[in-house]
């Protein structure tokens, strides 16, 4: 059977005022019908200027082609001017993106986007194309379709928006989807359901599909055929299996070897010598009964985090998961009082943080810092490196003359991997990689003793994730340092973490040594979220059965709101209703 794709010698490069860069470099595959090709590796590799090309969707200038062949269904896209190309976009080849949210308009309602593709390619009446939209928004699994086609893209959640990206791409039924990062910083949960919806779509109408993604686990449960790319060149192609059984480029290897396996046993983590026994006596910081309530208006409250209570000694790593929405972020921002909790109480040390007054908890953030997400939007464009470091020296009072001030910003940067010569440079300047130790320095700055972790490896290459991991626990073993390392990623958490809790709609429903909680869940979500992980091996991907959860309902949350924390064995909490009994 004739290929529906052949991509031969690809090369495409960006000219700047004066230099050219080389993106892709000779690319050259083929992607049979119904068949799914995943494209792999790190960021900066050219995996999405190869998707991007074949669309024809790169700015031109500063990008342009400079060789090669993109056959599509016979005719050669390369030859195609732009208005025959948007003939071809949307009704034969489809594509969701990365962030829906920026590829959604944010200004038009969300069956009317859904729409606006079938009246275009299909000529169909608006009555038409909205009762088609309405049947793709059921298809892709958004119930209450009729009201949902009135809403506009805020008013989804990050799973729901990629759902109508698909229902976007597939509305006119393309021979060819192309996902680039379709799950990239999903929820594992929020992920298995959009990998099993393309499936569906796939196995409906026929689609071929290009996978891009750094998520190797993604890729065995999803893919026929794997190319594995590196610095703009395709260094490896074969089945899913021969990939991963066999791989023959140390590249391959790199990746594969990168990746947290969830069977493998954690290996002890030593006790960073700098603490003493004194150190250890009480816990170093407690949570006790914390609420964060926030008035939606209209008499709604939204209980983020709603009664939850635990404690992390000092040296210790305590993991908090949970899938978007279920509290962990305002957990960690309660803590550090970057919000002012509704109730409960935060002890540092044994000294009440959510009683200190403006001037008291200025002092107290020298001892507790925060690691955010996005490195990029909490640093400061227009600042150079040294100043935002040296801004948190120069708060606390921690930095003497301009020269000293200097030389401690070059040892936080070496000290986190980074050439003391960076200091100079800007944000932009850097990869998410760096950007993330820039981030993991300025907290270090005013040398902390209990650091919140909010997802600092999220939507990063799993190579660079092992990276920070690797020098977040090195930093520990060094300074003592405590951490509460929030994240989706539950592969990850259970390598670092000493301890893991699950939250879920604002409560903590499990509690455990990491290597026993994954070993042995109680409660039916934790069951969820361990089933929902990929597993980088084919063969286990293909036999695995997921424990899906059940919609929510105000059952379930009247439930969990009247529920408390049993000790089921030693050391292992787990939510339970309250007895009612006399």
């Amino acid at each position: 059977m004739e290929p529906i794709l052949q991509v031969k010698n690809l090369s495409v490069s960006f000219q700047s005022r004066d230099s050219e860069f080389h993106a892709v470099r000779g690319v050259s595959f083929e992607l049979n019908k119904g068949e799914t090709l995943g494209i792999v590796g790190e960021s900066g590799s050219g995996k999405s200027v190869t998707a991007r090309s074949i669309m024809r969707l790169l700015p031109s200038p500063p990008s342009f082609m400079k060789e090669g062949e993109i056959l599509f269904l016979g005719d050669n896209l390369a030859d195609k001017t732009e208005k025959e190309m948007e003939s071809i976009r949307g009704r034969d080849m489809g594509m969701i993106f990365q962030d829906p949210m920026t590829s959604l308009n944010p200004t038009i309602k969300i069956g009317e986007q859904i729409a606006e593709s079938l009246i275009k390619h299909q000529k169909l009446s608006q009555k038409e194309a909205k009762k088609q939209a309405l049947d793709m928004l059921k298809l892709v699994g958004i119930s209450n379709s009729e009201t949902r086609y009135n809403q506009y893209p805020h008013e989804f959640s990050g799973g729901m928006r990629q759902r109508v990206m698909i229902a976007i791409a597939l509305a006119c039924r393309p021979s060819l989807l192309i996902a680039d990062e379709p799950t990239t910083a999903l929820d594992v949960t929020i992920q298995a359901q959009i990998l099993n919806l393309m499936k569906d779509m796939q196995e409906r109408f026929g689609t071929s599909i290009i996978l891009i993604t750094h998520d190797l686990g993604v890729v065995a449960g999803m893919c026929d055929r794997v190319a594995v790319m590196k610095d703009g060149v395709i260094v490896e192609t074969g089945t899913t299996e021969e990939i991963f059984d066999n791989p023959q480029h140390p590249y391959t290897l790199k990746l594969l070897n990168a990746l947290p396996r969830l069977h493998e046993k954690k290996k002890p983590k030593p006790t960073p010598l700098i603490l003493t026994d004194k150190d250890r006596e009480r816990p170093l910081l407690e949570v006790r009964g914390l609420k964060q309530h926030f008035d939606m208006g209209k008499g709604n409250v939204l209980k983020a985090v709603n009664d939850i209570s635990f404690h992390i000694q000092a040296g210790e790593t305590l993991g908090l998961v949970g899938e978007s929405g279920s509290g962990k972020s305002t957990t960690g921002r309660a803590i550090l009082r970057l919000h002012q909790p509704t109730g409960g109480e935060v002890l540092y040390q044994g000294m009440a943080v959510n009683r200190l007054t403006g001037s008291e908890m200025k002092t107290m953030r020298r001892y507790m810092q925060m690691i955010f997400q996005d490195p990029y939007a909490s640093l400061n464009p227009r600042l150079k490196i040294v100043d935002i470091i040296g801004e948190a020296l120069d708060v606390h009072k921690l930095s003497g003359s301009k020269q000293e001030r200097r030389k401690r910003v070059e040892e936080l940067l070496d000290m986190v991997g980074l050439n003391p010569a960076f200091a100079n440079r800007y944000p932009h300047e850097f990869s998410g990689g760096q950007r993330q130790r820039i981030g993991i320095a300025r907290a270090l700055a005013v040398e902390p003793k209990f650091i919140v972790c909010d997802e600092p490896l999220s939507a990063l290459d799993v190579s660079i994730q092992s990276q920070i991991v690797k020098l977040l626990e090195e930093l520990q073993q060094q300074l003592g340092l405590t951490y509460l390392f929030i994240a989706h990623d539950l592969s990850m958490v259970k390598h670092i973490s000493d301890r893991v809790a699950v939250m879920y709609m604002g409560k903590i429903v499990e509690l455990a040594e990491s290597e026993e909680l994954y070993s042995n869940p109680q409660h039916d979500y934790t069951k969820s979220l361990l089933s929902a992980i990929p597993i980088p091996d084919p063969k286990v991907e293909s036999k695995k059965k997921r424990v899906l959860m059940e919609e929510r309902t105000g059952a379930d949350q009247y439930n969990l709101e009247h529920s408390e924390l049993v000790e089921v064995s030693k050391g292992h909490w787990v939510a339970q209703p309250i007895s009612t009994s006399a």
